[in-house]
């Protein structure tokens, strides 16, 4: 997994400066990053396959496509955070995970151009490069940093989510909006933020980071206190004196503006 993320980021890394010039065409870089993104996956998608030639993928730009064991597949996004990518803003990753029967088992995610590793597996503990990964110990929502993702354009849920924000700014010490639900993620594990919760994502955003967060000592569900955020639609991730005191603050502001 690692091979491929590097393998793969190796081009990325290279089509990101030529995103950088393409920002003064009028035609702009839309078209060039789509093309990467491709690129970058298939590039994954061969490295892994030559190693595990039986498991199946399921990936951001290609879909799902089963493999000879149906237990077992790989969950890829390869490039998360693309808006970043397209604009010219440093902070992208690749994310791998391994998943067998429904479960991710293993998981990477590879900022290139930071070229940190985060990666863990389970019962072994979470990394980031050679560096073992701790939550924060913070313990009061007054002292914490938390990620975040904002819908956008036509998606649902702005109101709840905007009320959330409101009583999730007035009752911590600051609210992050990176862009790349895989870095919050990994950030958690690392303990740089103490929590992150988001609606609305897909399976290859998530997948990796729940089991460096996991492995890290950190508590994931979804926003309901369940298991449904890798398939469901709402991720929270925190250290474990947050995630409860995070659940109830965000469940009230939400159940609050969905009644009006």
């Amino acid at each position: 997994m690692e091979g491929a993320a590097r393998k793969a980021a190796r081009g990325l890394v290279r089509d990101f400066g030529e995103v950088e010039h393409l920002q003064v065409s009028v035609k702009g870089p839309a078209d060039y990053v789509t093309e990467a993104d491709r690129r970058a996956e298939r590039t994954i998608r061969a490295e892994l396959a030559k190693g595990r030639p039986d498991f199946g993928f399921l990936m951001e730009e290609d879909g799902e496509s089963a493999g000879a064991d149906p237990t077992q597949r790989w969950v890829i996004d390869p490039l998360d955070a693309t808006t970043n990518f397209l604009h010219g803003i440093p902070h992208f990753c690749i994310s791998i995970a391994y998943e067998r029967e429904g479960e991710p088992l293993a998981g990477v995610v590879y900022d290139p151009l930071r070229d940190e590793m985060f990666w863990a597996e389970k019962g072994n503990g979470a990394y980031v490069n050679d560096r073992r990964l701790r939550v924060s110990a913070r313990r009061r929502l007054a002292d914490a940093v938390l990620a975040t993702g904002i819908p956008f354009g036509a998606r649902p849920g702005k109101d709840p989510f905007v009320a959330a924000l409101r009583r999730v700014m007035d009752e911590t010490a600051g609210v992050r909006r990176f862009g790349s639900a895989a870095l919050d993620l990994a950030y958690v594990a690392a303990g740089r933020f103490d929590g992150f919760w988001e609606t609305g994502l897909s399976p290859w955003d998530v997948a990796a980071g729940v089991v460096l967060v996991r492995e890290a000592g950190g508590f994931v569900t979804d926003l309901a206190g369940g298991n449904e955020m890798i398939y469901g639609d709402s991720i929270l991730a925190a250290n474990p004196a947050l995630h409860e005191p995070m659940r109830r603050l965000l469940g009230e502001a939400m159940d609050a503006a969905t009644r009006g």
